[in-house]
């Protein structure tokens, strides 16, 4: 999947749920990630936020922080 592509895509779920009540937005972001993305499509969104891409969202960036430290 094209790079645009994978980052339009976790930024439209970033606002979606920035939209929803309570403090865990970045939470459910993750967990949105982790039920419905392909690993293979998680591990390229993190090497993107990991090289700094700036057209990651903070909410996007901050659910794969979350991620990877459950990876860990």
């Amino acid at each position: 999947m094209s790079h645009d592509k994978l980052v339009r895509m976790a930024n439209q779920i970033a606002t979606f749920f920035e939209s929803q009540p309570g403090e865990d937005q970045a939470a459910r972001v993750a967990a949105h990630l982790k039920d419905y993305w392909a690993p293979a499509m998680r591990a390229e969104l993190a090497r993107f936020v990991r090289d700094g891409d700036p057209g990651v969202t903070p909410l996007v960036a901050q659910a794969v922080a979350l991620l990877e430290q459950k990876a860990a």
